[in-house]
């Protein structure tokens, strides 16, 4: 699960650039009680689908608690408490196990947004038809260059989350938003759901 286009930057960037310093207090207000909401203590849960830059498509599950989360697709079950990552992949049968930077962090939880617009970002928001779009743009180079957000006006919550890293756009559906009370322990790898699984240690 590896994580285009020049027209939909230059539309962005012209877009954006006469309200970015008008409607970034308000794009933080937005951000900050759509984060406070997909943030939740007790845990939220979500479907997705992804479209990578190489034109690959995914779509699943993901359980976030804090600064964890499980994602689940057809392909793959990723694990991450917090500080391991356990990457289970059906076409090899095999589980690794890793300790993931930042970028690969970024690439793997679709709600990343949710510390990334805090610091280093300059935050811009336009409003269409019955969402919010927030653009958060990199101050210097950064694993995520842009983020552009759309978010429901009513409910706060996301809908669309767009990324530009080094490998180009990856865009993230996001439907049947809940909230729920997670255990902790389902962010630690289960071998249950991979019985025949080898696990590869590659911390």
């Amino acid at each position: 699960m590896k994580i285009h286009t020049i027209l939909i930057t230059l539309l962005w960037g012209i877009g954006l650039t006469s309200v970015a310093q008008n409607s970034a207090p308000q794009a933080k207000k937005v951000l900050d009680k759509t984060a406070g909401i997909v943030g939740k203590k007790s845990g939220t849960s979500a479907n997705f689908s992804i479209a990578f830059p190489n034109s690959s498509k995914a779509s699943g599950t993901i359980s976030i608690k804090g600064n964890k989360f499980k994602a689940k697709t057809s392909e793959a079950i990723v694990w991450y408490n917090g500080k391991t990552q356990w990457s289970y992949m059906a076409d090899t049968d095999e589980v690794n196990v890793t300790t993931p930077n930042k970028e690969e962090q970024n690439t793997m939880n679709p709600y990343t947004f949710i510390n990334l617009y805090r610091t280093g970002y300059d935050l811009s928001m336009v409003t269409k038809g019955s969402n919010y779009v927030v653009t958060l743009q990199a101050q210097k180079k950064q694993p995520v260059q842009q983020m552009v957000i759309t978010i429901n006006r009513s409910t706060s919550i996301p809908s669309q989350i767009k990324m530009l890293q080094s490998q180009g756009w990856t865009t993230i559906n996001i439907s049947n938003f809940q909230s729920k009370n997670l255990a902790d322990g389902l962010f630690n790898f289960n071998q249950k759901e991979c019985p025949t699984a080898e696990i590869i240690d590659l911390r």
